[in-house]
């Protein structure tokens, strides 16, 4: 483990940053991370300025910084702002992608065993609603995505790969990049669920060779709840369904017809929240000031830090498996209840969460879970924390 990422004052500086690491331990950064201050600032003098000025006239003041949320967001990811669509959340991106594909009757849909509700959701209701089938590649024995199952379920009626990175209720990552190249390959499209990697890990659209890439500003990239974002490939934006239209999508409109834009904002609606977008803007600049691989090196040092402390514990099992594993850390406690364990934690105010069998179905089906205990660490974590949480786990587990 390589703990150099950061210097001791730069963590210092951090966490003054973030105004709620005085009060608590926050694990539930898979949740929602604690902002930082530009962020939280930025929000409240854009919603000030509003109240004082009006909506609309603190908009065109904005313009500038509001469009270089697209900016930030494509040299986060390596797109073109062209290819950024702003949107509420990871759900809603993820339903536009899918659900804007033509699919037809016996189409096939190829998906992971780690993929979330939302995604399970769509994947029922497309077989319901277009006579789509969809196959599940399952981890092997160790915990890692099969790419030879992916190589051998490819077939003329396969028409999308879609995978979610970093699942809900596991660390496990998946190599998406392996995946893409294999889609690339042949020439299926490919739809990626980054909600719990964007701002966690490094994230390159290019290299991963997806269509679509769906992500959520709350979690590991600290923006506010109510900010995501869509990429869609330049290439595939024309065969994507518009599923909602309203005038900021469109070029022109006449009696009879209209001409929807030439890039991803097609996809957009007009109204959303001005004073989020800033926000997302700003937390999306403060991730690419500290550099997402340094942001990287410490989670991972965290979390397996986190994991060898656990392991420790009597009666704790740690839940996680595969070569790779991410900054979400699942664990159950024998005899005890997940949301107990969350609720005893939380009177020491350490904030976890709880995975639910319905957040991660097929996994945790297969593993015969019904819920873990979720503690997610973030660069502003520290190893304090981390022997804090588990000297006070371990006596509640002996009370």
């Amino acid at each position: 483990m390589n703990n150099h990422a950061f210097t001791p004052e730069e963590i210092a500086q951090l966490r003054a940053e973030t105004p709620g690491t005085a009060n608590l331990i926050h694990f539930n950064n898979a949740g929602a991370s604690l902002p930082a201050l530009p962020v939280l600032n930025a929000v409240t003098a854009y919603l000030q300025e509003e109240a004082l000025t009006g909506g609309y006239e603190t908009e065109y003041r904005y313009q500038q910084e509001l469009q270089n949320a697209y900016n930030l967001i494509a040299k986060l990811i390596n797109a073109d702002a062209a290819e950024i669509a702003l949107v509420e959340n990871a759900s809603t991106a993820w339903c536009i992608a899918f659900h804007g594909i033509d699919f037809k009757e016996g189409d096939e849909v190829i998906v992971s065993e780690l993929e979330y509700v939302t995604n399970m959701i769509g994947f029922i209701n497309a077989e319901k609603l277009y006579g789509i089938k969809f196959s599940v590649i399952p981890n092997n024995e160790r915990g890692n995505f099969q790419l030879d199952k992916l190589e051998q379920a490819i077939n003329t009626r396969t028409r999308l790969i879609a995978v979610t990175h970093i699942a809900s209720a596991t660390g496990s990552v998946l190599p998406i990049e392996a995946i893409g190249e294999i889609a690339a390959r042949h020439k299926v499209l490919y739809l990626v669920d980054a909600c719990q990697s964007a701002g966690q890990l490094p994230l390159d659209v290019t290299a991963i060779h997806c269509d679509f890439l769906s992500v959520t500003g709350r979690k590991y990239l600290r923006a506010p709840r109510g900010t995501g974002f869509l990429y869609v490939k330049q290439e595939v934006q024309s065969q994507l369904k518009a599923l909602f239209i309203d005038g900021r999508a469109i070029e022109w409109i006449n009696q009879t017809t209209y001409q929807l834009r030439n890039d991803a904002k097609r996809f957009e609606l007009y109204e959303k929240n001005r004073a989020l977008t800033l926000g997302l803007s700003k937390a999306v600049e403060y991730a690419l000031n500290i550099g997402v691989d340094r942001i990287w090196q410490r989670i991972n040092f965290l979390s397996t830090l986190l994991r060898e402390k656990l392991a420790e514990i009597p009666d704790v099992t740690v839940q996680d498996i595969g070569e790779h594993l991410s900054g979400i850390v699942t664990f159950s406690v024998a005899d005890k209840d997940s949301k107990l364990i969350k609720q005893e934690l939380a009177r020491h105010r350490i904030n976890v969460s709880v995975g639910f069998a319905k957040s991660t179905p097929l996994f945790m089906d297969k593993h015969g879970l019904q819920s873990v205990v979720r503690a997610s660490v973030h660069y502003y974590n520290t190893e304090e924390e981390i022997a804090k949480f588990c000297e006070v786990l371990a006596l509640e587990i002996r009370d």
